[in-house]
């Protein structure tokens, strides 16, 4: 399994974590009063009541910050995916449950808080590390899923396994992608279900 989302050069001077969580928090709060993109770190400084300097000290940039706030949120969506996954003995129902859980955990966090949609959106848009790392979490998870389907039987083993979680992925994206989870919201109540059912068809031996 892939690491947990650990974003890359967020983090800069001492290894002080509280003073990096307050500062998180305290952006995420004011990113979800006015808004990700219209927010300067110098507005973070004022309402935070540090310097700008000091939260450079901690933080490159305000992308970093976004970066960890996406960490968090995605690391929920990780967690809510594995448990949902660990509950199923049998492949074809981990793929089924991975699925499901992976779009209503990223329709709760992403569309109930459209400031927290706001950065998600930013995030795929630029291609953040954390969007590439979320991606590659669930291309991984995808995998480890087909391999034990033919390990056991239950899959076919006649397509290269990259080239169907490859495959597998892309029905997945609408539901994945910010961008593109806009646009799915009509087909989020039954699309999991209908869309698993095919994918496990086009699987079997």
């Amino acid at each position: 399994m892939s690491k947990a989302i650990s974003p890359a050069g967020v983090a800069r001077g001492p290894a002080d974590h509280d003073v990096r969580d307050q500062i998180v928090a305290a952006a995420t709060e004011h990113f979800s009063r006015y808004g990700y993109e219209k927010t300067t770190v110098s507005d973070l400084a004022k309402a935070i009541g540090f310097s700008k300097a000091y939260i450079y000290k901690f933080f490159e940039s305000k992308q970093a910050i976004g970066e960890m706030i996406c960490a968090n949120c995605l690391s929920e969506i990780h967690a809510e995916v594995r448990t949902a996954v660990d509950g199923a003995d049998r492949p074809p129902e981990k793929l089924r449950r991975m699925f499901k859980a992976v779009v209503e955990a990223s329709l709760r966090l992403f569309s109930e808080d459209r400031k927290l949609y706001e950065i998600a959106s930013s995030a795929a848009t630029e291609r953040w590390q954390v969007a590439s790392a979320h991606e590659a979490h669930i291309r991984q998870l995808l995998q480890d899923i087909l391999r034990e389907g033919r390990e056991t039987g239950e899959f076919e083993r006649k397509t290269p396994i990259d080239e169907a979680v490859s495959a597998i992925y892309l029905v997945m994206h609408p539901y994945i992608n910010p961008l593109l989870l806009q646009y799915s919201f009509d087909h989020t109540a039954e699309a999991p279900a209908q869309l698993s059912s095919l994918v496990l068809r086009s699987l079997s031996p």
